[in-house]
């Protein structure tokens, strides 16, 4: 067991519907376009997996997905949508967990590195990534970049959200490199709000180039976004490609 939180089955049986935009065709398709591409003729390896938001689709395109997933009860959502044939998940944490096989892509998507607490567990994500990994082959991560410059002095809060149904912050512990995101989400009409937080240790792009160095994993494509355009100081996020040599 790694530092992450376990997502309980209340958490994965709203999950879908609190997620909605984000499984839309729209917001897929970059997605499934880009790792279907680098995926080629090999098959797939999904870290934390969840209930199949991206896996399920990159298989209906013809990409054979593995996935680890560490909670049970979003493997079980998964579950209802396909086969264990068809998509077989192994229940485990994706810092240590091993998959028979070799793949051509391993990937890890919304932000979900950042689930493992401490840069060790973070460091062993790469190792693990690089030991399922055939040569050539590549790891691919979709992380936000950590929004400190909207951190004035003595600030430590940073809204992400603020909309009717959703408000959503993050604080930040600055020495430890951990975030807390909080949400309180509306339930129905009648004015009650459900709480929920999440820890999160943050990593900047250049901490995972260290970490993919030390897996023997090479910086290939650093991009803004699934589209392909330019990573710039300014970019809120990056999805970036590190490669096994061959």
């Amino acid at each position: 067991m790694t530092s992450s939180e376990l997502w309980t089955r209340a958490t994965a049986d709203r999950y879908d519907a609190e997620e909605a935009d984000m499984s839309s065709a729209a917001a897929l398709g970059p997605t499934l376009a880009f790792l279907a591409e680098l995926a080629g003729d090999g098959r797939a390896l999904e870290f934390a997996i969840g209930t199949g938001r991206v896996g399920v689709p990159l298989r209906e395109r013809g990409v054979p997905v593995v996935g680890i997933e560490l909670s049970e009860h979003m493997a079980a959502v998964l579950r209802r949508k396909t086969d264990e044939v068809t998509l077989p998940v192994v229940i485990g944490d994706m810092a240590t967990t091993a998959v028979a096989g070799g793949f051509t892509l391993v990937y890890l998507v919304y932000n979900t590195i950042t689930n493992l607490l401490t840069q060790d567990e973070q460091v062993e994500c790469f190792r693990n990534a690089a030991r399922h990994l055939e040569p050539g082959g590549r790891f691919v991560i979709e992380l936000l970049v950590p929004p400190l410059r909207l951190l004035p002095p003595g600030q430590v809060a940073v809204p992400f959200d603020v909309s009717q149904r959703h408000l959503g912050f993050d604080t930040f512990d600055l020495v430890e490199q951990m975030l807390v995101s909080h949400h309180f989400t509306r339930d129905g009409d009648d004015g009650h709000y459900r709480r929920a937080n999440s820890r999160h240790r943050y990593a900047w792009p250049a901490e995972l180039d260290l970490m993919a160095r030390i897996a023997g994993l090479e910086l290939e494509r650093r991009v803004a976004d699934w589209d392909g355009s330019p990573f710039t100081q300014d970019s809120a996020k990056h999805v970036s490609v590190w490669r096994k040599p061959a």
